[in-house]
């Protein structure tokens, strides 16, 4: 666990917290205040906690903050600052990190979407800028590319600004798409594999035609380097999730890019209102948790994460095995999620169970598991469990799978 001495001095680096550390009596007392045993709130209100073996989805919370990041959002609470300076002063710190002209920490990676697109339309034009997401008669353009491979749900952060969607396959689509109208052309990387335009070719269309470009790298880190890749790539504007791999607030994300789209971005965000990104809204102890995030998530050692992950992995594949007919798969997806993945599968001649039976086993058992079902079987990572979680998981899928042998 971080030291006091250890926040105080990383808190004291930032210029934006000269009212935090400048009033050290009162930081300090609250500090060293008597630590009361929080409330089990998750037990008081009957909310079920799990070991999670399946991996960063929202829909489970993403990942858990490590400690150096809740101390410092703990410390931020304890005083006012201008949100505004905040935004700017980390702002500057991550974009370094990640080799863009600027920064800002949005409400996710949804968030970065919708208001990266409100920047390019609107500039720096309050006008512009109150109208979204009315675009007809304010000179704005209105139409967004995406290739017909990369056309998930997600890409309705997009839309909530106004803009339509010209779907394309080709380089030929895409020369006939661009128009007077056209104000993005959108890459999701997840997707890169499903498209028939990869990341080079998409930015010299742009390029040709003078069209902004965004990227999506929501759930595309790991590997580290994914976090200034594309920005050294040449893509105007990237945005990744803050709360999976780097483990910052489930509710963050990072906007990054050309620094005249950051500010104009900026327009549409909090604490501004009468704009589309009025809802929003990131706290500072958000913004500041994020930053201390990603700056321990860069510094890792990623060989030795990643060999931890492996180990894990391989300790519940040999135990596993065990049940005769069971076989597993080690691989690591390449775009998204790339993390050591194991898949389990079975021979129903000799395991008579279903994938979902085995989900509801685990989800319904003392501690509770989740893993992910397959259509012939189960996956699972270990990048999200806690030091020796993977021994519990190991020894409930070899308990479930063997009381359903046959």
């Amino acid at each position: 666990m971080i030291s006091r001495r250890s926040i105080l001095k990383r808190l004291s680096t930032m210029p934006l917290l000269g009212g935090l550390v400048g009033s050290a009596v009162p930081l300090q007392s609250a500090l060293a205040s008597t630590v009361v045993a929080p409330r089990n709130l998750a037990k008081e209100l009957g909310i079920r906690t799990f070991i999670n073996a399946a991996g960063t989805y929202t829909a489970m919370t993403g990942s858990l903050m490590p400690d150096e990041v809740m101390e410092t959002i703990q410390a931020a609470s304890k005083e006012f600052m201008m949100l505004d300076e905040v935004q700017t002063k980390v702002g500057a710190k991550i974009a370094a990190i990640t080799h863009a002209e600027s920064a800002v920490v949005t409400a996710g990676c949804f968030s970065a979407m919708t208001l990266g697109l409100a920047g390019v339309l609107t500039g720096m034009d309050q006008k512009k800028v109150e109208a979204l997401p009315l675009l007809e008669g304010t000179g704005m353009k209105s139409e967004v590319i995406i290739q017909k491979g990369h056309n998930v749900g997600y890409s309705h952060a997009l839309t909530n600004t106004g803009c339509k969607i010209v779907f394309v396959e080709t380089v030929e689509d895409v020369e006939k798409a661009i128009n007077e109208k056209t104000a993005l052309m959108w890459f999701l990387n997840i997707q890169s594999d499903k498209g028939k335009i990869m990341h080079q070719e998409w930015l010299n269309l742009a390029k040709k035609h003078n069209i902004p470009t965004m990227i999506d790298i929501a759930a595309d880190v790991p590997p580290v380097e994914n976090l200034w890749k594309f920005n050294d790539m040449g893509f105007d504007l990237v945005c990744v999730s803050g709360g999976k791999a780097m483990r910052g607030p489930q509710s963050a994300g990072l906007l990054m890019g050309k620094k005249h789209l950051i500010d104009a971005a900026r327009l549409s965000m909090p604490p501004r209102g009468s704009t589309i990104g009025r809802g929003m809204k990131v706290n500072k102890e958000e913004v500041l948790g994020m930053y201390v995030a990603l700056d321990r998530f860069v510094k890792l050692d990623q060989k030795k994460e990643w060999q931890m992950w492996e180990d894990r992995v391989a300790h519940i594949s040999d135990t596993v095995k065990k049940v005769n007919g069971v076989k597993t798969e080690t691989f690591r997806p390449e775009l998204g999620n790339h993390t050591p993945t194991l898949r389990i599968t079975w021979e129903p001649a000799k395991v008579n169970l279903t994938a979902k039976s085995l989900q509801e086993n685990l989800r319904n058992g003392d501690p509770s598991i989740e893993i992910v079902g397959e259509q012939n079987g189960v996956s699972l990572t270990t990048w999200m469990l806690k030091p020796g979680q993977e021994k519990i998981v190991a020894s409930r899928l070899k308990e479930e799978l063997s009381k359903a042998a046959v």
